[in-house]
């Protein structure tokens, strides 16, 4: 496939952390700068919820064990082992907006989160897992998996819209085993017609419910959803501060509409949800140099808490992509799991078109799929450098 000339960009491996810049409106927050003293906070609140918590998985008590062993060493100024860990930026402003029964919850996974996948340690869960209420989209971005029609055509066999009973049976299961849960994947999830149900559905299970938007379909109604549901975060994939540049982009939509509609989620979050703990991040993908930051930031600043621009990675081409020679074990291996529409569980998004996925969850379960002999052949392939046997591994940047 052809790539659109718009993308002037080279593939990267994408860097998950969020930094300083990515705050435009809380730089001098000290609850989003690592220092000394509010780690010695974090440590404190932490310590204090161990000691209430009564934690009988051993392997959960080793892990907070382990952080706050990472924290001390912090606070003498020792560099931290592999497997210890402190809370990053975005991380330290969530942990101190957490409720005190949460503290050792939200630990654990954000642990296992951030640690598990470089460790290569599996729990019977993954520490996330990405649910695709629908694989339709209205737009066509010239760096996503709908730009490519042997895959968004209607006749392909790739479109569709989850049922509830399936949604409920994965949400059955995870309440309680995984905390991070994000409503996306390969399509537009406020084009489901249920959206609100399967929120509501959600409410108290889930520390990290994470929904993903393009935020050209938003109204009053679906924003008043949005705000008053069980969202810790809402992510609004927008790249670009310039209308001909936008457009170029997220092919189909209209920068005006966009505007009007950050504007409206803008004045009903102020008037009507003040006291809501719900982050707003406005997240674009870098395909062209000409794309900053820090003009994203000044842009956009006024109407989201996070900033952001991820690197670019070919998604709209995963399939004609070149072999590389990678041979760095994926992570999202041992981070994720993504379930399509229709049950399919694929090991990650850069295979939209699903080469990988063996097994559904409407036959098996989350945790029997996550552990299974499959799961653990690809794992094996990948952690001895036989990433080239897998088709599209071999083409992908991710490590």
């Amino acid at each position: 496939m052809k790539r659109n000339p718009i993308i002037n960009v080279k593939t990267a491996i994408t860097d998950r952390f969020l930094k300083a810049d990515n705050f435009p409106t809380k730089k001098n927050n000290p609850l989003l700068i690592s220092s000394q003293n509010s780690n010695e906070k974090i440590h404190t609140k932490i310590k204090k919820s161990f000691l209430r918590y009564n934690c009988e998985n051993l392997k959960d008590k080793k892990i907070i064990e382990t952080v706050l062993k990472g924290y001390e060493k912090t606070h003498k100024g020792i560099y931290l082992s592999e497997s210890e860990f402190i809370l990053k930026l975005h991380e330290i402003d969530e942990f101190f907006n957490l409720e005190e029964e949460d503290v050792i919850r939200y630990i654990l996974y954000r642990y296992k989160y951030n640690k598990f996948p470089l460790l290569k340690t599996l729990d019977n869960y993954p520490p996330c897992i990405q649910i695709e209420p629908t694989s339709v989209c209205n737009l066509r971005c010239i760096m996503c998996y709908q730009s490519d029609k042997t895959f968004s055509g209607k006749s392909n066999g790739f479109m569709g819209f989850m049922k509830f009973d399936l949604f409920k049976k994965i949400i059955d299961e995870i309440e309680g085993k995984i905390e991070a849960v994000t409503f996306a994947s390969r399509g537009e999830p406020t084009l489901h017609p249920e959206l609100d149900k399967f929120l509501n559905y959600c409410k108290d299970k889930f520390l990290a419910l994470k929904l993903n938007t393009n935020a050209t379909l938003l109204n009053e109604k679906k924003i008043h959803s949005l705000l008053s549901s069980d969202l810790q975060q809402l992510v609004l994939s927008i790249d670009e501060k310039n209308k001909e540049n936008y457009e170029k982009i997220r092919v189909n939509a209209k920068f005006e509409i966009i505007m009007k509609n950050l504007k409206m989620l803008k004045e009903i979050r102020e008037k009507h949800y003040k006291k809501s703990k719900l982050r707003i991040r406005i997240s674009g993908v870098k395909v062209n140099t000409s794309q900053s930051i820090e003009g994203h930031n000044e842009f956009y600043k006024e109407f989201a808490d996070e900033v952001i621009l991820v690197d670019y990675g070919p998604w709209e081409s995963a399939y004609d992509e070149p072999v590389n020679e990678i041979k760095e074990p994926c992570t999202e291996l041992y981070r994720m799991m993504y379930v399509w529409y229709d049950g399919k569980v694929n090991p990650c998004d850069f295979d939209y078109k699903s080469l990988l996925a063996k097994e559904n969850v409407k036959d098996n379960s989350i945790k029997s799929i996550w552990k299974s002999d499959y799961y653990s052949k690809l794992r094996d392939l990948h952690m001895s450098k036989q990433r080239k046997q897998l088709e599209p591994c071999k083409r992908c940047t991710n490590s």
